[in-house]
């Protein structure tokens, strides 16, 4: 992973873009030392955001099956029919 600092960035910004379009790598940007921002590809971080999605869906099946709180197929069927059929 590429490391910048924010002064770069703001005096190299169209050629930090440019090789991050080129690369895909992640650019980390540094201020005073500290790791202050990423920069990522636009479809990398669209990626990144179906797939947290995803994750958070799934976590949220796991919740619901803990909890009890699911249906059984039959009555899961029953009342999904008005959608199935």
């Amino acid at each position: 992973m590429k490391v910048e600092l924010v002064t770069t960035l703001k005096r190299r910004a169209t050629k930090i873009l440019a090789d991050l379009q080129e690369s895909k790598e992640p650019v980390l940007i540094t201020e005073h030392g500290q790791p202050s921002a990423y920069l990522v590809d636009v479809d990398d971080f669209e990626l990144m955001q179906d797939r947290m999605k995803l994750l958070e869906g799934i976590a949220r099946g796991e919740t619901a099956i803990l909890e009890k709180r699911f249906l059984s197929k039959s009555k899961a069927r029953e009342k999904m029919s008005k959608w199935l059929s």
